[in-house]
């Protein structure tokens, strides 16, 4: 049983829920690794169509745990070895093909919000404390942020935030376009928009829309997508799912799609995008 976590399946849905709510859900080794974990066994599980993260508590994650002393940032690993703990979940998560959902229901605050970054949609309850902090602790940016922060509200505001360290309001960060949606119940809505997701549509459409639009996001021309597009619709358009969504429609009832996310085959360079073909974790 996990210690830093809760989690649970409901009709296509997996909640992932931070579960230190005594230490504001802060961020160690341990939770890490059970992120990962629980990742893991989602993308390869057919009865999960979302998944959504969560925190336990007044946070969603109030940042690392700094109560083990003013090395917590210190690794006797090797340089050329050592991955920070906040990249490893995000390089898991960038390679789902299920759909995440952050339900930030409380304080994201360093890894707790960057650990939302690599996350397809973000929910943010209203007056929520945001803040990338690195540059106050005398760190800097962690979880991928480099490359995933200026990609989600342009550089110029990314380097403000980071360059200042300062809490952010809910309000800025929506109209900056790092949330989408700024309410009092982010679970709940959430749910709402896992459900649409699990009832209406495809898993394996799903899944290829993911990974094209992170992976089109490192490309120099229009063309790779149209081949990637044309390369799916070829192997897509004689299948029953595709069947199904035609037929459904001409029936007006309701899709029930049978597919599942593993059903997708490597588009995709062995399984990494243009960003991580190189990259060694």
């Amino acid at each position: 049983m996990p210690n830093t976590l809760l989690t649970k399946i409901e009709d296509g849905i997996m909640t992932i829920t931070l579960n230190r709510p005594d230490q504001l859900n802060s961020f160690n080794v341990e939770m890490m690794e059970e992120l990962i974990s629980a990742y893991e066994y989602a993308d390869s599980n057919n009865d999960v169509r979302v998944i959504i993260v969560t925190g336990n508590g007044r946070a969603f994650c109030a940042g690392m745990d700094l109560t083990t002393g003013d090395d917590v940032f210190a690794s006797n690993e090797p340089g050329e070895l050592f991955r920070d703990t906040g990249g490893r979940v995000s390089m898991v998560v960038h390679s789902l093909k299920k759909p995440v959902i952050a339900a930030i229901n409380g304080a994201a605050v360093g890894i707790g919000i960057t650990m939302t970054l690599p996350m397809d949609i973000r929910i943010v309850k209203k007056d929520a404390k945001i803040g990338f902090v690195f540059g106050r602790r005398g760190i800097g940016p962690e979880a991928a942020s480099g490359w995933f922060l200026p990609k989600l509200v342009g550089i110029s505001k990314a380097l403000e935030w980071l360059l200042t360290g300062r809490m952010l309001t809910t309000s800025e960060v929506l109209e900056a376009g790092l949330v989408q949606y700024e309410v009092e119940d982010p679970y709940s809505k959430a749910l709402e928009i896992a459900r649409e997701i699990a009832d209406n549509t495809s898993a394996v459409s799903n899944a290829f829309s993911r990974k094209l639009l992170w992976s089109m996001l490192g490309s120099n021309h229009p063309m790779e997508s149209h081949l990637l597009e044309s390369k799916f619709l070829h192997w897509v358009g004689a299948s029953k799912d595709a069947k199904e969504g035609i037929n459904s429609f001409m029936e007006k009832r309701p899709a029930k799609f049978e597919m599942n996310a593993q059903d997708l085959p490597d588009f995709f360079e062995g399984g990494k995008t243009n960003h991580d073909k190189h990259a060694s974790y």
